[in-house]
């Protein structure tokens, strides 16, 4: 398994987020991702750290749909993968209506055909070659105007592309024309109907197979003694909670759909309807040791180690880390821990 981290520019801290992907890489990390959310964006910081690092692949993870058009997601690809000496990997997410309405005022509508299009018109870009397209989303150039098919005045680039997506049919979709796959809440147990049977549904489509698509999971690593597992778990159980309550709208929650369909159907529920009565105390108080631990790399080294493994047997190829830590110091130190029991599981 490959060993990946996600960073973002939301705290300010651009110098201890520098030394931090500097260390990573001579730790030993394979790619560094880069977040968006509501929060800085990710070219920027992706640029910076393209000349900050020599050898560690550098990924949007991720840029949003709707926010960028369609070429200029695929002009920012190509700009990147030159200045990072063919370095970068392109990952794209549809976020969710309360980002996309809320935060940028665009409609969130139909993300399965924008998803498509973009990906389809990127390639096109990508390749060099004059851009016409007739879509249901897009239509380049723009009917009854003046301007004509163009192409970019930039060398044609090869670049991955990964897509984050939890649904059914994004993940289909995923399975089909994507590259990667960005993961998340992921339970290997579980896998194989939540996620795997999509994705290779999409695959099939392609005529492919999973060895053509990296799987890349992510998750929350802690590697704690035995005595400090309740106070850490604790913790964690307020974020899950915004994961599962908060993370959209009373209607539309990716994440809660995610563990509804690996077996907390009842408790993701129950959670989403506290957190939006405004209940936080109680919605934490709903989530369980066991939710915890399952979509986490959270305990003990022998712990980790065991989760780990089932995640190597699940199928996952590249592991994403978000180590624990209030101090770059501890943050490095769980993420070369966590690195060094995927490197022996590799042997």
């Amino acid at each position: 398994m490959r060993t990946a981290t996600t960073v973002e520019g939301s705290a300010g801290d651009w110098k201890e987020l520098t030394s931090f992907v500097v260390e990573a890489e001579q730790l030993g990390l394979d790619v560094c991702w880069v977040a968006e959310a509501w929060g800085t964006d990710a070219p920027s910081p992706l640029g910076y750290l393209a000349a900050r690092t020599d050898r560690i692949l550098l990924g949007s993870g991720v840029m949003q749909l709707g926010t960028r058009s369609p070429v200029t997601i695929a002009q920012t690809a190509m700009t990147l993968q030159q200045l990072s000496e063919g370095r970068f990997l392109l990952g794209l997410g549809a976020s969710g209506p309360q980002v996309m309405e809320g935060l940028h005022g665009i409609p969130f509508d139909r993300p399965l055909a924008r998803m498509r299009e973009t990906v389809e018109i990127v390639r096109r870009v990508f390749t060099g070659e004059k851009l016409s397209y007739d879509g249901d989303r897009f239509t380049i150039p723009l009917p009854g105007g003046q301007g004509r098919p163009m192409r970019l005045s930039m060398r044609p680039v090869s670049v991955p592309i990964y897509l984050a997506t939890l649904s059914p049919k994004m993940l289909e979709l995923t399975g089909e024309v994507a590259d990667g796959w960005l993961g998340t809440s992921f339970i290997p147990e579980a896998a194989a109907t939540a996620y795997f049977a999509h994705l290779d549904a999409g695959l099939t489509r392609s005529g492919r197979t999973r060895a053509d698509l990296d799987i890349c999971q992510g998750a929350e690593v802690n590697i704690i003694g035995e005595d400090e597992l309740s106070t850490v778990l604790g913790s964690r159980k307020m974020e899950l909670a915004f994961s599962l309550g908060g993370m959209g709208t009373g209607s539309t929650n990716f994440y809660n759909d995610a563990y509804s369909r690996q077996g907390w159907a009842d408790i993701a529920a129950h959670v989403r309807d506290r957190w939006q009565a405004g209940d936080r105390a109680g919605a934490s108080a709903l989530i369980t040791d066991e939710m915890v631990l399952a979509t986490t790399l959270i305990g003990t080294e022998d712990m980790v180690r065991a989760r780990l493994a089932a995640w190597k047997s699940a199928g996952v190829d590249t592991v994403r880390l978000y180590p624990a830590g209030d101090s770059l110091h501890a943050r490095l130190k769980n993420l070369g821990q966590a690195i060094d029991l995927i490197n022996e599981l590799e042997r």
